[in-house]
């Protein structure tokens, strides 16, 4: 039989690719003459950029660029040669991800995305006319604004001077100046790829949504929406788009609402980016089994996450599906679900990562003879 390994990341305990590597070793314990294809997911957030480089035969090259709260942080963004040119893959949480810092200094009133600027700058210097934005694991809400001057764009309070970085920063905006945007930014196109789409501002914003697990107190999520609102109400004034609630604008902190705003990005699901540049459609074609996964499936993976896409493309195929995760939720209608704390225990499940889902491919594997699948 073929299987195909298709899983995102077990954050904080396996990559992608290791998550692959595990399910794939314990699968052939069972059925050593399957043929086992192994394709590394992502959703828009970290490891994106790994899977869209590896999946396109890609480059990464390494460089500097500043952090959240303005401290020099080694990064890197991804080179790849498509039908299209030359593109730049760029995950913001390289430069401006909340797992740069330590819990004690998360602060979205301070922190930036002008580091993601930098390496979308980085990209476009190495030849890249088309950049690829990867939006999620950010500690920023400053709705881009961090991003789009590191560009080259102004943004200038009323005395016309330019403001300070940081989400809170962005309430004594006054007028924007797109005077000196960097030349290549207006020759390039760009896409956003995102797992969410919250609107920039209101209950289901970037502030109120995301903004606490950032550090952000009641008092501060209700300054920082204030903030996103002022953004997008100057923003109409200045530039004439309207574009607050357009889905995946909250996304990273606002960066979604940024790359619209001022690089005239287009925004999609992470997923749907990543399966195209996989052709995990076409490497359905003659499986029996579609096994993927993820750390946690809860009711969030049935949205935008890599579970989801690939159990609806399969649906599209009719390969059946495994879903094997560290802890399950939610069990998708007509799919098999496994987890590592159902099976071995939460303290082996985090511990004991990669031998616990070895185990649990195999029992799969050893089980499927049964009907257990499909």
């Amino acid at each position: 039989m073929r299987v195909l390994v298709a899983p995102d990341k077990f954050r904080g305990t396996l990559t992608a690719r290791q998550a692959a590597e595990a399910i794939e070793t314990g699968w052939r314990r069972a059925r050593p003459d399957d043929d086992v294809d192994l394709v590394p997911m992502a959703d828009g957030g970290e490891g994106t950029l790994e899977a869209l480089v590896d999946a396109q035969g890609g480059r990464v090259e390494a460089t500097t660029a500043t952090g959240p709260l303005g401290d020099p942080v080694d990064a890197a963004f991804g080179i790849v040669d498509t039908a299209d040119g030359l593109t730049g893959v760029v995950e913001s949480a390289r430069a401006s991800g909340l797992a740069l810092l330590g819990e004690g200094r998360r602060d979205p009133l301070r922190t930036t995305t002008r580091g993601t600027g930098q390496l979308i700058l980085a990209a476009l210097d190495a030849g890249a006319r088309r950049v690829v934005v990867c939006l999620g694991g950010s500690a920023t809400n400053d709705g881009g604004v961090g991003m789009a001057a590191a560009l080259g764009i102004r943004f200038l309070d009323a005395q016309g001077r330019d403001l300070a970085g940081g989400g809170a920063a962005v309430l004594d905006l006054a007028r924007i100046d797109g005077r000196d945007l960097h030349p290549a930014v207006a020759g390039a196109s760009f896409l956003g790829a995102t797992d969410v789409e919250n609107p920039l501002c209101g209950p289901a914003g970037a502030s109120h949504v995301y903004g606490p697990q950032k550090g952000a107190s009641p008092d501060d999520v209700f300054l920082l929406d204030r903030a996103l609102g002022h953004l997008a109400a100057v923003v109409h004034h200045d530039l004439g788009i309207a574009l607050k609630d357009e889905p995946g604008a909250g996304a990273a902190g606002g960066l979604g609402f940024g790359l619209l705003a001022f690089c005239g990005a287009r925004l999609r699901r992470g997923v749907d980016v990543v399966m195209d540049a996989v052709d995990l459609g076409g490497r359905m074609e003659g499986a029996g089994l579609v096994i993927t996964g993820e750390g946690s499936l809860d009711a969030q993976s049935l949205y935008g996450k890599v579970p989801a896409g690939v159990i609806r493309l399969a649906g599209l195929h009719s390969v059946p599906v495994a879903v094997l995760c560290g802890r399950a939720e939610v069990t998708p209608d007509g799919v098999t679900v496994r987890s590592l704390v159902d099976r071995v225990g939460e303290e082996d499940a985090l511990g004991l990562a990669r031998r616990s889902l070895e185990l649990l491919a195999n029992e799969l594997a050893l089980d499927l003879p049964a009907g257990v699948v499909g």
